[in-house]
């Protein structure tokens, strides 16, 4: 049987365990906190870098077609300039030509000129109210150039040819210088692209850098949990074993304390039968004895 002193060293060392446990439970609640915070935050960075990297293949999606529309464009734009100076080549040859007839038959206009003066003196004789002697002048006017005109007329094709390649190699000049607009348009819209995916790119390893210390963060949050849950459950168990092996100290306690009761009250009612065999009074004290001896049969 234990001692008095032994049985408050086992109590206080029971509240000793069960404070140690609220505190436990104190701290794991706290951790688990932390720990979930932290797994949070680290969570939330990765869905910010996986928002941002399918913000980067978008951008870099739109940046290779731009890019692709612009090896297209020049590719274009240089067809263009080969034909300019594919026409070009044609017009110097052709002046050369133009020259050694004109310089033959001494032409030194282009005969379309002519045909255009002939025109509109014509037009004026027949619109305008004009005298008789200015009309006969205008006239052999008219009649020395369609001569001029029929001897500049040898080099008429040569002039027509020229006029319709300038014509053909401004169309091709503007095609070009159009199309050059539309590569620098592109190319800046894509060298944007390029610039924003850059940017985003950085972003991204800054929130790798991030994502690593809260996930790191939670790794240690999550160690010291499982430490703290251990310590607790070692202690729950020293705790329960101790509690155990309180309740059987009061339980043998119990049962030593109802024994002597018990031992005591059949002794006293061993009296009280001798005192009846006796034929003595009984007291009202014998009377609660036999009482309880018969409620405890």
């Amino acid at each position: 049987m234990l001692s008095i002193q032994e049985k408050k060293q086992l109590s206080k060392q029971l509240d000793k365990l069960k404070k140690e446990v609220i505190g436990l439970k104190v701290n794991l609640n706290q951790i688990d906190d932390q720990k979930e915070s932290a797994f949070q935050e680290k969570e939330k960075i990765t869905q910010d870098i996986s928002k941002l990297i399918k913000e980067v293949k978008s951008l870099k999606q739109k940046r290779n077609a731009l890019t692709k529309e612009v090896k297209t464009l020049k590719q274009k734009r240089d067809e263009y300039n080969k034909q300019v100076a594919s026409k070009i080549n044609e017009i110097k040859i052709l002046d050369k030509e133009r020259k050694e007839i004109s310089r033959k038959y001494n032409i030194k206009e282009d005969p379309s000129h002519i045909k255009d003066q002939i025109e509109q003196i014509e037009q004026k004789i027949e619109t305008d109210v004009i005298s008789f002697e200015k009309e006969k002048k205008l006239m052999k006017f008219i009649k020395d150039l369609k001569k001029k005109y029929s001897e500049a007329n040898v080099v008429s094709n040569v002039w027509e040819k020229l006029h319709k390649l300038s014509k053909e190699v401004n169309s091709l000049k503007k095609d070009s210088h159009d199309i050059h607009q539309q590569i620098q348009t592109k190319a800046k819209e894509s060298q944007e692209k390029h610039e924003e995916m850059l940017n985003l790119s950085k972003k991204i390893d800054e929130l790798k850098v991030k994502e690593e210390t809260t996930y790191k963060n939670f790794f240690e949050q999550k160690k010291k949990f499982n430490e703290v849950n251990n310590s607790l459950k070692e202690k729950l168990i020293e705790l329960n074993k101790l509690s155990e092996k309180l309740n059987e100290i009061k339980a043998k306690n119990k049962q030593e304390r109802q024994k002597r009761q018990d031992d005591l009250l059949k002794n006293m009612e061993i009296e009280v039968q001798d005192k009846i065999k006796q034929k003595k009074k009984l007291t009202t004290e014998d009377l609660l004895i036999l009482q309880k001896a018969a409620e405890n049969l």
